[in-house]
C-alpha cells in the first residue's frame, strides 16, 4: 500500500483510507464492491470511511457491439481492474469469479470470496412462463456461448441473438420488443432487487451454470501479508472450496468464451459434488462429467474432473 498502513485506522474521514477496493462501475459491481466492504468493515469494527471504492472502466464495459469471445475473452472485464492492482492504486479488486481467467496475472492471486449466492440461471420473458412456454422461433437475447449452447440444446427451433450490456440495458432491449426472451444470472437479479422480473429458474439438472456463477471474488498481490490477513474474517471457506475445484476444472479444460462450458462443486459437509459439462456451441455434442470427493482435495478433484471431460471431448471442439 501507498499511502497509509492497513494496520492503522484513519482517525478522521480525512485522513488516507485504510483500503482502497477496486471494481466496475455497474450497478450490480457496485453492490458487490459494497458487500466485500461491508463485509470488512463488520470484521474488524471500522467506520465506513476506511474503505474507498474506486471504480473503474474496463474495455468489456466499453464493447457493446460484438461478443466477447471475438474481442479476446471475459478477462477483458477485470484487465484494468488488474492492472490498477498491480500499479498500488488499489489494494483489493472485487470481481465477478464468473468473470476471472484462469490464469491471473503474475502478482496476483485471489486471496478469497464471499458467501455464495444463488447459483441458477433464470428467463426473463415478456411474456412471462418457462422455455417451453416461448412459441416456436421466439427471439431470445444473450452474450453467453454456454447459455446459447444450452438453450439450442433445449429448444433448437428458437432464434438466438446477441445481447450485450448490464441487466437494465437488457431488460430494456425486451421492453422495446428487440428480443421475446433473455437469460440472466438470478443472483444478480436478487441483488438488485428485481427477483420478480425472472419468468421462470432454470434448473441445474438442463441448465449447468458457469464457473463461479454467483460469487464474489476478491483479488490481491502476492506478498501484501497485512491486506490478506484482514480478509481472513471476512471471507467464505466454504464457497472457496467449490471455487477451487470449479476453477481447476475450467484451467484443465482450458475453458474461455470461445467455448461453452458450465460447472457446478457443492460442500456437503465433509464432501464435495462436482458435475462439468462442454458442449458445441450449436448444443447438438454434450459431454458431462459427474465426480465426488473429499474437502480436504478439492483442487486434486477439480483437476481430475477436466482432465477425464477433456478426454471425452472430440478434437477441435474446445477453444484455447
Amino acid at each position: 500500500m501507498t499511502q497509509s498502513s492497513p494496520s492503522s485506522a484513519p482517525s478522521d474521514p480525512s485522513a488516507s483510507p485504510k483500503l482502497r477496493l477496486g471494481t466496475r462501475g455497474s450497478i450490480l459491481a457496485l453492490w458487490q464492491a459494497e458487500a466485500v466492504r461491508d463485509a470488512l468493515l463488520k470484521a474488524h469494527g471500522w467506520e465506513p470511511e476506511a474503505i474507498e471504492i474506486v471504480t473503474i472502466r474496463t474495455t468489456g464495459d466499453a464493447l457493446t457491439d460484438r461478443a466477447l469471445s471475438e474481442a479476446g475473452g471475459k478477462g477483458l472485464f477485470i484487465k484494468e481492474i488488474e492492472e490498477a492492482l498491480l500499479d498500488r492504486r488499489i489494494d483489493l479488486a472485487v470481481h465477478s469469479a464468473k468473470d476471472m481467467e484462469t490464469r491471473l496475472p503474475d502478482g496476483l492471486h485471489i486471496v478469497g470470496y464471499l458467501p455464495r449466492g444463488e447459483v441458477r440461471d433464470c428467463l426473463v420473458s415478456r411474456d412471462g412462463g418457462g422455455l417451453d412456454d416461448l412459441p416456436q422461433g421466439a427471439k431470445v437475447g444473450t452474450a453467453s456461448l454456454r447459455r446459447a449452447a444450452q438453450l439450442r440444446r433445449l429448444r433448437p427451433d428458437l432464434e438466438i441473438g446477441l445481447m450485450r450490456g448490464n441487466v437494465q440495458t437488457r431488460l430494456g432491449k425486451l421492453e422495446r420488443g428487440e428480443f421475446d426472451a433473455t437469460l440472466l444470472a438470478l443472483t444478480g437479479l436478487e441483488r438488485l432487487g428485481i427477483a420478480d422480473k425472472a419468468s421462470a429458474i432454470l434448473g441445474t439438472d438442463d441448465f449447468l451454470p458457469a464457473v463461479g456463477q454467483g460469487a464474489i471474488a476478491i483479488e490481491s498481490r502476492f506478498g501484501d501479508i497485512e491486506v490478506d490477513a484482514l480478509l481472513v474474517k471476512a471471507v467464505c471457506p466454504v464457497t472457496g472450496l467449490a471455487l477451487r475445484v470449479e476453477r481447476a476444472f475450467l484451467g484443465e479444460m482450458d475453458g474461455s468464451c470461445r467455448t461453452p462450458i458450465a460447472g457446478l462443486a457443492e460442500v456437503d459437509g465433509e464432501e464435495i459434488h462436482f458435475r462439468g459439462v462442454v458442449l458445441s456451441p450449436d448444443g447438438e455434442q454434450y459431454f458431462e462429467i459427474v465426480r465426488h470427493g473429499p474437502v480436504n482435495r478439492a483442487l486434486e478433484l477439480g483437476i481430475a474432473a477436466g482432465r477425464e471431460l477433456r478426454a471425452m471431448v472430440p478434437p477441435g471442439l474446445i477453444g484455447g
